[in-house]
């Protein structure tokens, strides 16, 4: 038997053996890399890779060198395999709400949550970065009214919110910025100088009387300090370039029982300096200016108080202001006559002017961010603008007048033990909003069980992809939730 076709062989493997080498040394960081058919359809990492995560993260925060650099190579690996595996998944955008506290500042804290993310199939996570009367942003350099998140001696300079965008960007995910918006804490409420921009209605009560938590504190969305405050809290969190900032809260406070609904003026939170000021420059006339005014103070308008502004500007026609349209058979006839008609048109002004100012709030909220190139969104309940018989849903959330450019993002946390109930509230949404507006609905629960009666969240994914097949993108409330325990330990730094 010849040798030379070994003898061949030979020599073509000692002539590429260089390239070879080559060759391999570029595709060794990549290998054990999650390939598509190892994640599941939810872009979740297999166990066994994940536990070598762990590992390699533990003896690198133990200062093993190699374990740092193949740990800092599969961080890459796995980010893009979960965003390869969502580019070709019905679902492109899979986010997680979180909320992060001081003990995260400790060594190692943040690569957890985040690998814990990523292991998950999430390519996005939203921060909360303002809420309870708290910023994330450093004590030495807050120029805001808040009080710091973090704030032990020491860690004056500790970025907790810049920490949180590098650490998800270095595993491919989007960090968003979720703040309260109209809901500006306690914190404020308590400040001498701040105590007229906070929200009242017409009993005389602020949201600490009408809501549980008591860290929650709605203010006067009309008020030009007010508006001030949030637009430089707003423009020093975007200096830190989030992906993206979501303005939660954008409302009224929701009220319990019977009170839930608004029914009459003194319902409303109009009872402000600058809320009123700005609903009288709404009157076109004298007479309009003049019935808005008692309207307020009286709760109602009477056929007397009709009949006394007529004599009291003989030379005007019907009260007008903003929005209001006569119907010729409406607008004549006596006092008595014309006082239904007047009042339900007070009324509906009432309801109107105070859904504007939470409109006009939010536009000055997203300002600084979007000048940025930074995109922002919004975050509402479904029914927050609803009409109820004759009163409207005590919120307010005029979600439906938000910015079409902005993402909307419809809590559709719903609970009757199906997904029925979300998957209506999801549809509500996409039946009233225009085609260029991207909707990512935000959905509560756990991972392969029930939690307190909503299906898991495969189940109400699997239901979004059935009903509402142009949703490209879905959020889950949240990360405590998925590990109640680990949220626990993160509290009491026993992590």
């Amino acid at each position: 038997m010849s040798s030379r076709p070994l003898n061949v062989a030979k020599m073509f493997f000692w002539r590429h053996l260089p390239a070879a080498i080559f060759i391999s040394s570029l595709l060794l960081p990549f290998l054990g890399q999650p390939s598509k058919a190892q994640l599941n359809e939810y872009c979740q990492l297999p166990d066994k890779v994940v536990q070598e995560k762990e590992s390699l993260r533990l003896s690198a925060l133990r200062g093993n060198l190699k374990a740092q650099r193949r740990y800092q190579q599969l961080l890459v690996q796995h980010g893009q395999a979960v965003n390869n595996c969502r580019q070709d998944s019905w679902l492109q955008l899979q986010a997680i709400w979180l909320r992060l506290y001081p003990c995260d500042t400790q060594a190692g804290s943040l690569e957890r949550i985040m690998d814990r993310i990523v292991n998950k199939g999430y390519n996005a996570v939203y921060v909360e970065t303002f809420y309870d009367g708290r910023v994330m942003l450093p004590a030495a350099n807050n120029p805001t009214v808040w009080p710091s998140v973090v704030r032990a001696p020491g860690q004056e300079n500790t970025d907790l919110l810049a920490a949180a965008i590098q650490k998800g960007r270095e595993r491919g995910l989007k960090v968003y910025s979720w703040m309260y918006t109209v809901n500006f804490g306690l914190n404020y409420a308590q400040r001498k100088d701040r105590e007229s921009a906070i929200a009242r209605n017409g009993k005389g009560q602020t949201s600490l009387y009408v809501v549980d938590n008591s860290s929650h504190v709605f203010i006067d969305p009309y008020n030009i300090q007010a508006k001030t405050d949030y637009y430089r809290m707003v423009q020093e969190v975007a200096r830190r370039r989030p992906d993206g900032i979501l303005f939660d809260y954008v409302r009224y406070p929701r009220q319990a029982g019977g009170n839930s609904i608004a029914t009459k003026v003194t319902d409303l939170w109009l009872y402000t300096e600058s809320t009123q000021q700005a609903l009288f420059r709404r009157a076109q006339n004298g007479k309009g200016l003049d019935l808005i005014r008692r309207y307020l103070r009286k709760g109602f308008v009477s056929a007397s108080d009709i009949a006394e502004v007529d004599t009291l500007y003989p030379h005007e026609g019907e009260p007008m202001w903003q929005g209001r349209t006569l119907m010729t058979n409406k607008a004549t006839g006596t006092a008595s006559q014309r006082q239904p008609q007047l009042q339900w048109d007070l009324w509906q002004l009432s309801v109107a002017h105070a859904m504007q100012g939470i409109v006009d709030f939010l536009a000055v909220a997203a300002y600084p961010a979007q000048q940025m190139g930074i995109p922002t969104g919004t975050v509402f309940f479904p029914e927050g603008n609803q009409i109820l018989g004759q009163g409207y849903d005590s919120r307010l959330q005029p979600w439906d007048r938000f910015p079409r450019n902005m993402e909307w993002h419809p809590m559709s946390y719903a609970n009757c033990g199906n997904v029925a109930c979300i998957a209506q509230q999801i549809q509500r949404v996409l039946s009233m909003v225009r085609p260029e507006t991207q909707v990512i609905p935000a959905i509560a629960g756990n991972w392969g069980q029930s939690v307190s009666g909503r299906p898991p969240l495969e189940i109400q994914m699997q239901a979004i992809r059935q009903f509402a097949p142009r949703v490209r993108g879905v959020s889950h409330f949240a990360y405590s939730w998925q590990d109640p325990q680990h949220d626990s330990e993160r509290k009491l730094c026993r992590t």
